[in-house]
């Protein structure tokens, strides 16, 4: 997801610490104090527009959320929508998904969602993609012991190639749609991209992925 350069984001973000986190780093094992309850945190890495993380949110009031966006201006987007939602269980992070261990203490992480993340196609490209072994790696770590992956793709190429990364790995494969839209799942919640390509007829890949304990 990526938008023309919106000026003035960064300042917009930072005039909003009540919603947009500054210093992560001074949360790492204390995520559900800042939220001023202890129910699961779960996080989201590359947010769009947040259609999403703002809709599941608001379906799940017991759960903390964390929207993960790389890109100040598409961060924005979250935060515009946020100020008119005021929702109190969801924080915004502007961060890189490879440093999630500098922000967030093991076992902390109750669920990640990657949804429609950057297939990077190219080969010597491999190791950007967020299903790359390098990742999962950190994604255990962060992640409670019964904690999840749920990843979302219309992207073939890196669907298949997140399974044998998975697989690989070692991860847990604990449920497989490669059609999500005509399957029995009921409570999905569709990101911006999801909905505009979905329409025109592309298959939604989804898999559930846990770990070993």
């Amino acid at each position: 997801m990526r938008l023309r350069n919106r000026p003035g984001a960064m300042e917009k973000l930072t005039a909003h610490p009540e919603y947009v986190i500054q210093q992560p780093e001074t949360l790492k094992g204390k995520w559900r104090g800042n939220f001023n309850n202890d129910n699961p945190v779960h996080i989201e890495i590359g947010t769009g527009k947040g259609q999403f993380i703002i809709e599941t949110a608001k379906q799940n009031p017991h759960v903390n959320f964390v929207g993960i966006e790389l890109q100040t201006s598409v961060l924005l987007s979250v935060l515009e929508k946020q100020l008119e939602e005021e929702l109190p269980n969801l924080l915004l992070l502007q961060a890189d998904a490879a440093n999630l261990q500098e922000y967030f203490e093991e076992g902390e992480v109750g669920r990640i969602y990657l949804n429609f993340s950057d297939p990077w196609p190219k080969n010597r490209h491999e190791k950007r993609r967020l299903t790359y072994k390098t990742f999962l790696t950190t994604y255990e770590k962060v992640l409670a012991d019964d904690g999840e992956i749920i990843f979302k793709t219309d992207n073939q190429g890196l669907f298949e190639y997140s399974l044998v990364s998975f697989s690989e790995y070692g991860a847990k494969l604990e449920d497989v749609k490669l059609d999500l839209h005509h399957s029995d799942v009921e409570d999905n919640v569709m990101t911006e991209y999801e909905e505009k390509f979905s329409k025109k007829g592309n298959r939604i890949y989804r898999a559930i992925i846990g770990f070993e304990n």
